[in-house]
């Protein structure tokens, strides 16, 4: 081309979630099975949407203005519903015109993160969702800002970290927070809100806090969204229906602005994304008639009860099966259904490996670059076909570990992925030069 048509922050964008999946379709073609512990997709492993929930959507279905345009905001009844059901918890209180929808989050962040000030900066945690740090780092063209979640203590924020970094670049506009935490299911305590929003407070910041999984925190969590803890500094909070219905199909997501008026910058930066929706028009119409009918049905909430009560039994039982290897760091999700393992400093090595046939080891051979946690994670699919992603390039940390879901519907299932791959955690953590005494642990594993 004639003059350069790539943006400075496109080989930012990584999403090895997915990435992964083109290695583990090359290897299912040699006769392997794969098992999908790589992606937070409830319906596509095996989770089955409710009878009255489909039966609710084939009703809007049928309405003739379920395929019209919505107004760009969103409809009218189902803002009025997400405001209504805020203002019920006794925080901030918010209008319909505070709700802007979009189609999924994934748009809702690409166009949050486009309409930025150029110079303007996110910092978020570590480890990082890749949707969120990507699209940061794209919209800076420069490596993505974090804080520390600390493994040490439970995945809890380190909020020195924190400020001391908002305090060394001015360019620092927000912080991000994703509560539940997706890698971790970590939940923020309502005293670690409060003392994020007291620092975005000193220092003029706004706060993006992404509530995906808000409904699916595990009883006794704690959770509390941050319309509860904001007080007078402006936000966006971020929620949709991928996850909860679920019906990640959908691409229904919506922001929630708290407190545009007290700050004009924040104000037109807001108005900024609502001139971005106008351009695209509006988000899709059938999940939006559809939302506020199944959350304000008397089975929803009991529905969502169920599903948590099995993401909470089977993150204990993770702990249980994974927790006796000493080289790992693992706590309980706490919500979502995800969790992150941690290997400790020096468990991993260039030369451990697992075995496999030799077609699938020319497979995965071209991916195994230096990064340690990658190199394990794709032994561990070359060996055993437990497709799980690495913490250091699938989300943008400094730790080594792997992320893995909590969707298995099949607790005999999800037991023999659990004891597989402390097997395979065993083996490879005892293999090689420097091989650790792991034998007890390996006998153990099975």
């Amino acid at each position: 081309m004639r003059t350069q048509i790539v943006h400075p922050g496109a080989d930012n964008l990584r999403y090895e979630i997915r990435q992964i999946v083109e290695v583990a379709r090359a290897i299912e073609t040699t006769g392997a099975a794969i098992r999908w512990e790589n992606i937070g997709d409830p319906v596509a492993k095996g989770e089955r949407v409710p009878d009255w929930i489909k039966e609710i959507v084939t009703q809007a279905a049928g309405e003739d203005l379920s395929f019209a345009y919505s107004p760009t905001k969103g409809l009218d009844e189902t803002r009025a519903y997400i405001a209504h059901e805020r203002n019920l918890e006794g925080g901030i209180q918010i209008t319909p015109d505070d709700i802007l929808f979009f189609n999924g989050l994934g748009d809702a962040i690409s166009t949050i993160y486009g309409a930025l000030h150029p110079k303007a900066r996110v910092i978020g945690p570590n480890p990082a969702y890749p949707t969120h740090s990507s699209a940061e780092a794209a919209h800076a063209g420069a490596p993505h800002i974090t804080y520390r979640l600390d493994p040490e203590n439970g995945w809890k924020p380190d909020l020195a970290d924190l400020e001391a970094k908002v305090i060394g670049n001015p360019d620092i506009a927000a912080i991000i927070i994703i509560n539940p935490d997706n890698p971790t299911g970590f939940v923020y305590p309502e005293e670690t809100l409060a003392a994020i929003v007291d620092i975005a407070a000193r220092h003029d910041l706004f706060i993006i806090s992404d509530e995906i999984y808000s409904n699916l925190a595990y009883l006794g969590s704690g959770m509390r969204k941050l319309a509860s803890v904001v007080g007078k500094v402006p936000a966006i909070a971020m929620r949709g229906i991928s996850k909860e219905f679920p019906w990640p199909g959908s691409r229904c997501g919506w922001i929630e602005i708290y407190n545009r008026d007290q700050d004009q910058n924040f104000d037109r930066f807001a108005r900024s994304l609502l001139e971005a929706k106008m351009l695209e028009v509006c988000a899709t119409t059938l999940p939006q008639k559809v939302l506020p009918r199944v959350m304000g049905d008397e089975r929803y909430y009991p529905y969502l009860e169920t599903r948590v009560s099995a993401y909470d039994r089977r993150a204990q039982r993770a702990v249980e099966v994974l927790g006796g290897l000493p080289e790992l760091i693992i706590h309980p999700a706490r919500g979502a259904f995800y969790m992150t393992a941690v290997f400790r400093e020096g468990a991993l090595a260039l030369d451990q490996s697992l075995p496999m046939a030799p077609q699938v080891e020319a497979i995965i051979g071209p991916y195994l670059g230096d990064a340690l946690d990658a190199r394990f994670v794709y032994h561990l699919l070359g060996n055993t076909g437990i497709c799980v992603v690495p913490l250091s390039t699938g989300f943008n940390s400094d730790l080594e570990g792997f992320r893995f879901t909590l969707l298995e519907p099949d607790e005999q299932k999800f037991e023999a992925i659990l004891q597989h791959l402390r097997g395979a955690l065993a083996a490879y953590l005892a293999s090689g030069a420097q091989a650790r005494p792991l034998g007890v642990e390996l006998a153990a594993a099975g």
